[in-house]
């Protein structure tokens, strides 16, 4: 079984620093929250790939696939949603942050 998932987030101006931060933070999120709910002998394969769009907008895509055997019971369409959800939450509080320190040094 396997299963793919993507999602994008709209960023503010950030320094090249802070988008890397970004994105290891969504791709840490994502990957512990995989392995809350597999074993790893569970998982055949787990990439998550972040990217920094630079269009009219700068957008964070984030997307992950996974593929566990068939024998393995678990909702895999659910398990990346939730991941998804969970690195988009962390990356708006970080996101947060970054617009709460910009404001203390103004």
């Amino acid at each position: 079984m396997e299963q793919r998932g993507v999602i994008n987030i709209g960023l503010p101006e950030l320094s090249e620093e802070q988008l890397i931060e970004i994105g290891e933070l969504a791709q840490g999120i994502i990957i512990k929250h995989v392995f809350s709910e597999l074993n790893r002998s569970d998982v055949k394969d787990i990439e998550v790939t972040t990217r920094i769009n630079r269009d009219e907008t700068l957008n964070l895509e984030i997307e992950v696939y996974l593929e566990v055997p068939v024998f393995v019971k678990v909702d895999v369409e659910r398990l990346i949603d939730e991941a998804l959800e969970k690195a988009y939450e962390a990356v708006e509080r970080k996101l947060r942050e970054i617009a709460n320190e910009g404001k203390a040094q103004a």
